[in-house]
């Protein structure tokens, strides 16, 4: 089994927001795959004593050890009982049911000796592969395809001078906007202090003997396929199997480095926390 991983935040200055493991076992009887992007607050309260990094940490280690503990549970359930015991975690010190309470994008795979399961919550990706060497990408769309008025609040944005008042006040009415459907009806989720979030991933299965490997990307990974469009979902899953998920990091990095301000590839950071997974099953 080949297993390879990379992480590193968009400000060195900064906590890495991003969290990535993978588990196998001691009864070799499989294992599983946990990638979270921490959600940055904006500035402000966000009705919480602790840290994204920290809520990241406490979820993922909840995932990790449930998802190879509790093979009777399905991942949306293994997920609802990580939230709810992250929640219990701070749930007396913490508004949790404040709108930016805590929260990360969640990829969760399981495989063993017959399936491999997988569950997407919000925008991070899953890359999935067999025999035949056809890439399946397992995305979760609905904070990229959000309504129509809403994206034209984002372009409303993009086409104001940068650093100008103007730019400034119709960021904060997009945000605003993107805000409100933020764990909401007709919006997009994320994994926070509800577990009934987990009922929103997009999930799936296939048997083990299907899938070869299998990978995930927090988006700023994901940002040489979504963002600098170097190639597509298969050529990304290329260049993880060839050079490994550093060299794909390091890429991202050269690429966000050649467009400063960014102009020529419009982006909420300039740099952003990348995670890269890969796993030869």
């Amino acid at each position: 089994m080949r297993i390879e991983l990379a992480t590193e935040p968009g400000d060195p200055a900064r906590p890495n927001e991003d969290y990535a493991s993978v588990a196998l076992p001691a009864s070799g009887q499989g294992g599983s795959l946990v990638l979270l992007d921490g959600v940055t607050p904006p500035e402000g309260s966000m009705g919480c004593l602790h840290s994204v990094p920290w809520f990241t940490a406490r979820l993922g280690g909840a995932l990790g050890e449930l998802s190879v503990s509790r093979r009777d549970m399905t991942l949306p359930e293994v997920l609802a009982a990580a939230i709810s015991r992250t929640a219990e975690a701070h749930g007396s010190t913490c508004d949790l049911s404040h709108p930016r309470t805590p929260q990360a994008t969640v990829v969760l795979v399981r495989w063993d000796a017959e399936r491999v399961e997988h569950l997407v919550l919000s925008d991070s990706a899953l890359l999935m592969t067999g025999e035949g060497g056809a890439v399946t990408a397992v995305l979760d769309r609905r904070l990229a395809e959000l309504p129509p008025a809403v994206q034209a609040l984002r372009d409303q944005v993009r086409v104001l001078p940068r650093g100008s008042a103007e730019r400034e006040v119709a960021g904060r009415a997009y945000g605003a906007a993107v805000e409100a459907l933020r764990n909401a009806e007709d919006g997009f989720f994320t994994a926070a202090a509800d577990p009934s979030a987990a009922l929103r991933a997009v999930t799936g299965e296939a048997p083990r003997a299907d899938v070869t490997a299998v990978a995930a990307l927090t988006d700023g990974a994901a940002r040489w396929v979504e963002t600098f469009r170097e190639g597509d979902w298969a050529e990304c899953f290329g260049l993880l199997r060839k050079e490994g998920p550093q060299h794909l990091l390091d890429r991202v990095r050269e690429l966000e480095h050649a467009d400063p301000d960014r102009l020529a590839f419009p982006r909420g950071k300039r740099h952003d926390d990348a995670a890269a997974v890969y796993v030869e099953l």
